[in-house]
């Protein structure tokens, strides 16, 4: 199946911060769908999107939690929008060592953007009155790898935590228990 290639659909947000008024809809009904249970809840810092704002100015720029980084940028390159400076972090959609942005609260675990899943578009997009996000679609061509089990990329995930020797160990000795 390697050297195969296959279409897929990306879904991305666009943003028009000229549109953006600051309502903070989107960080509120995105909190909230992710609250366990869903819509339990509204803490602003489980949102997967954040407004950075300009308040003299009166300047909103929407911003969603992109892939974590398990190390800093080396990047601090500054921004001028209407006279006030702001540094690359503001906009970053990383979530990273060197601030709290896109983090869990209670466990400190990165957030990611996940479009709502289960959604038929992301809810932020629904909610948002003045269209300053737009839900964008496009199709790309990717290498084609095999589907891997649920259980199987767990067990991976737990070989690369803990080390395969300790996987071994835990699964005889609960075998051993389980037998007793």
């Amino acid at each position: 199946m390697t050297g195969e290639k296959k279409k897929k659909i990306v879904k991305t947000i666009r943003i028009d911060a000229d549109k953006c008024n600051g309502c903070r809809a989107c960080e509120v009904i995105c909190s909230a769908f992710h609250a366990t249970p869903k819509y339990s809840s509204n803490n602003p810092e489980r949102s997967r999107i954040r407004v950075v704002r300009h308040p003299l100015k009166d300047i909103y720029v929407p911003v969603y939690a992109g892939e974590y980084a398990s190390a800093e940028c080396m990047g601090r390159d500054k921004y001028v929008i209407d006279g006030k400076e702001y540094d690359e972090c503001a906009f970053c959609r990383a979530s990273c060592p060197s601030r709290d942005i896109f983090k869990e609260p209670d466990s400190g675990l990165p957030l990611k953007c996940d479009m709502c899943e289960g959604e038929d578009e992301p809810l932020c997009i629904k909610w948002c009155v003045n269209d300053a996000l737009i839900l964008e679609e496009r199709e790309e061509e990717v290498e084609a790898v095999e589907e891997r089990e649920e259980l199987e990329l767990g067990l991976s995930s737990l070989a690369n935590k803990h080390g395969l020797q300790q996987i071994i160990d835990t699964v005889a000795r609960m075998s051993n228990a389980k037998k007793g």
